[in-house]
């Protein structure tokens, strides 16, 4: 009840259970499916990874600052990894102790990735947006090793960037045997040794995302300190006995060259596995063998049989290292491991 306009009767009010608003039991207010649109957020640059803190470099015209983020929720599972670009909200100045979030990964424009073998249907994104794959392979201690050069060739292609055959310690040893490999291919190659130039080398990285993968022990590490003085990247030795390298560098991290561009320095590593790479992206990452199978009978593997390939060989037009290479990766991929990567 309630007084009326005049201030003296009152009006008797009717109520029903219609007059009341009761929210179904068990339900609850629908979630809408907007977000924010987070108009203020920063651009960022993810040079380091470490534990769910993503090391991002925010540009302006004035200054550079570096902020420590995390994922923002509404990002949900998707991973965020080195050479990301991301939108970038809260507390961006850097300063100690300071956390902003990630609330945007814009489109990568490639991606770098691999798989623990041939047979892990498990992808693993190395990098984001490099432009160049530099294949860091040392002319002796250790050895070289074409068929690892040859699956960083495929990572390369599969990925759609450049690649770039850089071979050190040429003071150790000639590199005329693993060039005339690859010769065919026109693959572009520099060789240093350490404490030797770099000029050829940095003019190949200037103003380009370039990502450094290589066994352990070929010497990435000395490079990298080389060509950034202040990245004081750990540097290893090779085991005598082994002739493999100890891991230095434990996870991928970006430096910005003095010339201009970025280098993402990668762990060191004795495997690469193409299982997310299709048979017809390998063959076609080897160009040297490719044009050959138009020739193969239907239904060919590859693998041997009655390949055109064989004959290709035979008649040489390619050398038979490669096709002995093309065909262990094919093999891996059904399980057969690689003697030569263990």
């Amino acid at each position: 009840m309630g007084p009326d306009a005049g201030g003296g009767r009152l009006i008797r009010q009717r109520f029903d259970e219609d007059a009341v608003r009761v929210r179904p039991k068990g339900k609850s207010r629908p979630r809408t499916r907007r977000r924010p649109a987070h108009e203020d957020a920063v651009e960022g640059f993810v040079t380091a990874v470490d534990r769910g803190r993503y090391t991002c470099l925010i540009r302006d015209e004035d200054h550079d600052v570096t902020v420590v983020a995390m994922k923002a929720r509404e990002l949900g599972r998707k991973g965020i990894i080195v050479g990301d670009r991301v939108a970038i909200v809260g507390d961006v100045s850097g300063r100690p102790g300071t956390l902003a979030r990630i609330v945007r990964v814009e489109p990568r424009s490639s991606m770098l990735r691999r798989s623990a073998d041939d047979t892990d249907d498990v992808e693993r994104p190395i990098v984001a947006n490099a432009d160049q794959l530099v294949i860091v392979t040392a002319l002796a201690d250790p050895p070289p090793r074409p068929r690892m050069i040859d699956r960083l060739l495929v990572a390369a292609y599969d990925a759609g960037i450049d690649a770039l055959l850089c071979l050190t310690k040429s003071d150790l040893a000639a590199p005329d045997e693993i060039l005339a490999l690859y010769a065919p291919l026109g693959v572009p190659y520099v060789v240093v040794y350490k404490g030797g130039p770099l000029d050829e080398l940095r003019e190949r990285l200037a103003g380009r995302i370039s990502v450094l993968v290589g066994h352990s022990g070929v010497g990435k590490s000395t490079l990298v300190n080389a060509l950034v003085p202040d990245a004081g990247r750990a540097v290893g030795q090779v085991n005598p006995v082994t002739g493999r390298g100890r891991h230095t560098s434990t996870s991928a991290i970006a430096l910005e060259l003095p010339e201009g561009g970025w280098i993402i320095d990668t762990p060191g590593v004795r495997s690469f596995g193409l299982a997310h790479v299709s048979d017809d992206t390998i063959i076609a990452a080897f160009p040297d063998l490719a044009d050959a199978t138009v020739e193969c009978p239907k239904g060919c593997t590859h693998r041997g049989g009655d390949c055109a390939l064989d004959r290709w060989v035979a008649e040489g037009r390619a050398d038979p290292a490669r096709l002995e290479s093309l065909r262990r990766l094919l093999v891996s991929r059904e399980g057969a491991p690689d003697p030569d990567l263990g």
